[in-house]
């Protein structure tokens, strides 16, 4: 077992409890800490779950040392019913912790964003997402790695009806998703998940994007 310690926020989305699961059950990292609004519900020897109010993060300390972060944040629109809640969810929070976790000597940032990703966007959610790409590539981080996936597939604990229907019919038509438009195709939250762990432990230097096709294929299995 190596001496890494990992911090994780978002642990029980669709990508995030498939990759704390990940984190807990790999050799890789002796600590895994999870930043959490309310209990996880199980235990595990290397988890230390925090209960925090995200909303305070500017007063909250991490008395650790950290090595590789991973932000799977993330709402929708319906849940957090504005676009200032969604903003301060998907940015102002992932940024907080970024900020927070470098000062602790955090070497590696890894984070969920969006395929068409740009602060200039038109459309709010892709300008979000780029506004969080422009300002966590700010931070100096040894390494930052952002994935954008395409419509993500799964067992969310909450149900969603527009993107089961997507779901449906992605899947159903996932054999045209090839050549250059299989960065389109819906992909599962496990494989994001793998992808997010695999990039982890590659020690890249600098920024490295992966699209959604790549990350399917990183994603292989760990």
């Amino acid at each position: 077992m190596t001496e890494k310690m990992a911090l994780i926020v978002g642990a029980t989305g669709l990508v995030g409890k498939e990759l704390i699961t990940i984190l807990l059950n790999q050799k890789e990292y002796k600590k895994v800490t999870a930043l959490v609004r309310k209990p996880l519900g199980f235990t595990h020897p290397k988890l230390e779950e925090k209960i925090i109010d995200f909303d305070q993060l500017d007063e909250f300390v991490i008395p650790f040392r950290v090595d590789d972060v991973f932000s799977c944040l993330g709402t929708t629109i319906k849940k957090a019913k504005s676009q200032e809640t969604m903003y301060k969810i998907d940015v102002t929070y992932s940024l907080a912790i970024a900020k927070l976790t470098k000062k602790v000597g955090a070497k590696q940032f890894l984070f969920i964003s969006s395929p068409y990703a740009n602060s200039k966007s038109s459309v709010f959610y892709t300008r979000m997402k780029g506004k969080l790409e422009e300002e966590v590539r700010k931070i100096d981080f040894d390494s930052i790695s952002i994935f954008r996936p395409s419509l993500l597939l799964g067992k969310r604990q909450e149900f969603r009806l527009g993107e089961k229907m997507a779901e449906g019919v992605f899947s159903a038509l996932s054999f045209l998703f090839i050549g250059p438009v299989k960065k389109f195709k819906g992909i599962q939250g496990k494989t994001v998940a793998n992808a997010m762990f695999k990039a982890a432990q590659m020690n890249q230097g600098g920024v490295t994007i992966y699209s959604s096709d790549q990350i399917e294929e990183l994603g292989k299995g760990v």
